[in-house]
């Protein structure tokens, strides 16, 4: 049987049995296992998990040093994995266990003294980055990175937002019986009002902005009440802003700190802030080798020139990009 066909089928059966394997964010041991016995039967050398769970793998020898870093975890939720003609579903199929598989079997084709390939699944990208972070303490000895995420085949993702979850705690000071609500605020709808002021603060002035330049304040989780017949004297709120990267998180931090003080003392409630995650926007040098290197590669396959975009999420490329100063990109079907 040709070798490249054997190989293709391979990978398939690969990325199907990884999205057999549910790995919501924190939660994906049984995947990294699966995927080190692949590398081994790939001819990886060094293979390990490090303290918070990414897969590590290393192929070839010499310089460059390039790592393929894809993400293990999903978000949230089952999808029956199944196969519709030319078409695989799965919770993961597209982000990011396609990318995850593609690029381990292109690491797996690389011959010693050609370079050599630090092949990565990462934990937690869907979450906290837990584990990029966790690789950039450790100083990685890479000269460049690329991050397997969805960008379709003819585009090259050369930026993504930045990232501050917040929670905002809204006390109202007391409480009351439901059957007499004038008696007390309620921190629920209090709450409701805070967030709306708040987001509407922070996302004014963008109307001639393109979605990948605007800043979004989105509304994920609300906490609030004791029982179906008190009005809540607290709740909780949490907050995803997307920041783009003509801004940064302290600059918004202090534009969030001077509104929720002013909506506090106009309100008459506490309203106070707490960072749960804050992670820095990123754009990649458009001129860099890696760029160029990648763009002639798509050429060369697809016989046109793919379009660099700004995504307007946030992955791991911003935690490399920003603290390592290397050429970063990220690519995946």
């Amino acid at each position: 049987m040709d070798e490249h066909l054997e190989t293709s089928r391979y990978a398939i059966k690969t990325l199907e049995k990884a999205l057999r394997i549910y790995t919501p964010s924190l939660s994906e041991k049984a995947l990294a296992d699966f995927l080190a016995d692949r590398c081994d039967d790939l001819g990886f050398r060094d293979i390990h998990q490090d303290e918070v769970g990414n897969l590590i793998a290393t192929k070839g020898s010499g310089k460059p040093r390039i790592m393929l870093c894809g993400h293990m975890d999903v978000v949230p939720g089952k999808i029956k994995v199944r196969i519709e003609g030319d078409m695989l579903h799965g919770r993961g199929a597209s982000d990011a266990k396609a990318p995850l598989i593609a690029m381990l079997f292109a690491a797996a084709s690389v011959e010693e003294n050609q370079g050599t390939v630090i092949f990565v699944g990462a934990v937690d990208e869907e979450g906290n980055a837990t584990g990029i972070k966790n690789l950039v303490k450790n100083k990685p000895d890479v000269d460049y990175a690329i991050f397997g995420e969805p960008s379709s085949i003819q585009k090259v993702t050369i930026a993504y937002k930045g990232r501050l979850a917040i929670n905002l705690k809204v006390n109202v000071k007391d409480s009351a019986h439901a059957s007499a609500p004038w008696l007390a605020k309620n921190a629920i709808e209090e709450t409701s009002s805070v967030t709306t002021e708040l987001k509407n603060e922070l996302e004014s002035g963008q109307e001639e902005k393109s979605k990948g330049m605007m800043l979004t304040a989105t509304l994920t989780e609300i906490r609030g009440g004791i029982s179906h017949n008190v009005t809540p004297k607290e709740c909780v709120a949490t907050l995803d802003i997307r920041i783009p990267v003509d801004m940064n998180c302290n600059d918004i931090e202090e534009k969030i700190t001077r509104i929720v003080n002013e909506i506090s003392i106009k309100r008459e409630i506490e309203v106070l802030y707490s960072v749960i995650d804050e992670t820095e926007p990123f754009e990649a040098a458009h001129n860099s080798p890696l760029v160029r290197a990648l763009t002639l590669s798509v050429l060369d396959v697809e016989k046109k020139r793919p379009m660099l975009i700004r995504k307007t999420g946030t992955g791991d490329m911003n935690v490399i990009g920003n603290q390592l100063k290397i050429p970063v990109i990220t690519y995946g079907p």
